[in-house]
């Protein structure tokens, strides 16, 4: 049985109707959905500017909703928007776009903030948006990424192709760590 109709013919047979509910669930929980088999792969869809992206569910530690208060850090760059306290902790708030040079990101209703995971650059990085978890099967990866608006090309690797849609992958480790994120003092 395979869709929808099927069920439909078990009306009259509820226990053989629940089985059959119970093999599709077993059967899209283990990763054998409509999709064909193969595996799973899960991260947190966001987005900056009008372009959308994801990054593997493992470098994000949460999302925030952006904060009433923040404080401004003398003597950092203007996309270094300043430093929060965020259930005790510290947090810087960088500005994902500007620091991109790609202007400003308009802080709106739907402004989040994503807590990367990392072990030593503590970080949150304001969007526009948070998609929330996206869901890919191996089959719909590509190596190549299409040239980006907010430039940052060189964190991008590879892309999930879904219909029309593309998502391509940001690394956030490698995005922290690199050279432009870590100079935030102005000069």
């Amino acid at each position: 049985m395979s869709n929808a109709s099927d069920l439909a013919a078990l009306v009259e047979q509820p226990f053989e109707l629940l089985q059959e509910m119970e093999r599709r669930s077993r059967a899209a929980h283990a990763g054998q959905g409509a999709a064909g088999s193969g595996a799973e792969w899960v991260g947190v869809g966001f987005r900056i500017g009008e372009e959308r992206f994801v990054a593997t569910r493992d470098q994000v530690r949460e999302v925030l909703m952006l904060p009433d208060s923040m404080t401004r850090v003398p003597g950092a760059k203007r996309w270094l928007l300043g430093i929060a306290n965020l259930r005790g902790h510290l947090l810087p708030l960088v500005d994902v776009k500007l620091l991109l040079g790609s202007g400003r990101t308009t802080l709106r209703r739907t402004t989040r903030v994503i807590s990367v995971n990392h072990r030593e650059v503590p970080a949150g990085l304001v969007v526009d948006e948070v998609a929330g978890f996206r869901r890919f099967m191996d089959h719909e990866f590509q190596d190549e990424v299409a040239e980006t608006i907010v430039r940052c090309d060189r964190f991008l690797h590879g892309a999930y192709l879904r219909g029309e849609e593309s998502w391509p992958v940001f690394d956030l480790f490698e995005f922290v760590e690199s050279n432009m994120f870590l100079q935030a003092a102005a000069e």
